[in-house]
């Protein structure tokens, strides 16, 4: 039995467009400069991480405030209309039934996420569905790794984290994990910086199969 815990957006479902437009919206209407890393730097922080780097980078507003618009812009998309990636459903299928333990470990909250994957079919199939803000930190710190593989029951070494950023492949691998990277179109300008700190790269889920 192998043990798998999975990002969310961009590796599970197709939302990184959604997520990154609405968040660079946000800046947007607020006339706030950033980077061209500016993905790279949120995808891993969640709402109240990205609240926090936000008001950090001159975004004046309270960091409450900014959690509730991020909600309030994403909860349609999530609910209604975000769909699975491509082979996601089938393969996830195929795992389960072979016997392999299903987890889900991102920095969305759960008033998006646990609709989204209810709506698509495979909330089930996981024995954990966890948001960054059940432990209270983000996927940027290596501790939050290390208290998943603790509340799973393994050792930290013994599960595959599969994101498709760079950032939080690149943190689990330093907490211990066995890290499997994941092609998104928001992320291809990092494949080869995945593929040297990971030790697995997939372009496509069905992948997962055969490794």
């Amino acid at each position: 039995m192998k043990t798998y815990l999975f990002d969310f957006d961009g590796t599970l479902v197709d939302s990184m467009p959604t997520y990154v437009s609405v968040m660079l919206k946000i800046l947007d209407e607020n006339n706030i400069k950033y980077g061209t890393d500016i993905v790279k730097i949120i995808t891993p922080l969640g709402f109240i991480g990205t609240a926090k780097y936000y008001r950090e980078i001159g975004l004046d507003m309270e960091q409450d405030a900014l959690v509730e618009l991020m909600r309030r812009y994403m909860l349609d998309e999530y609910m209604y209309n975000i769909p699975a990636k491509k082979n996601v459903i089938e393969t996830l299928k195929k795992l389960k039934e072979r016997g392999d333990d299903l987890h889900v470990l991102t920095a969305s909250p759960h008033a998006t996420l646990d609709p989204c994957l209810k709506r698509i079919g495979i909330f089930d199939m996981f024995t954990n569905v966890w948001s960054c803000d059940d432990f209270n930190t983000t996927k940027a710190d290596p501790q939050i790794y290390i208290k998943a593989a603790e509340r799973i029951g393994k050792p930290v070494g013994d599960i595959l984290f599969l994101d498709d950023n760079y950032n939080a492949d690149k943190t689990a691998k330093e907490a211990g994990m066995q890290v499997c990277g994941v092609y998104d179109d928001t992320s291809k300008d990092y494949i080869d910086e995945m593929k040297q700190i990971a030790d697995f790269y997939i372009y496509d889920f069905s992948e997962l199969i055969e490794m």
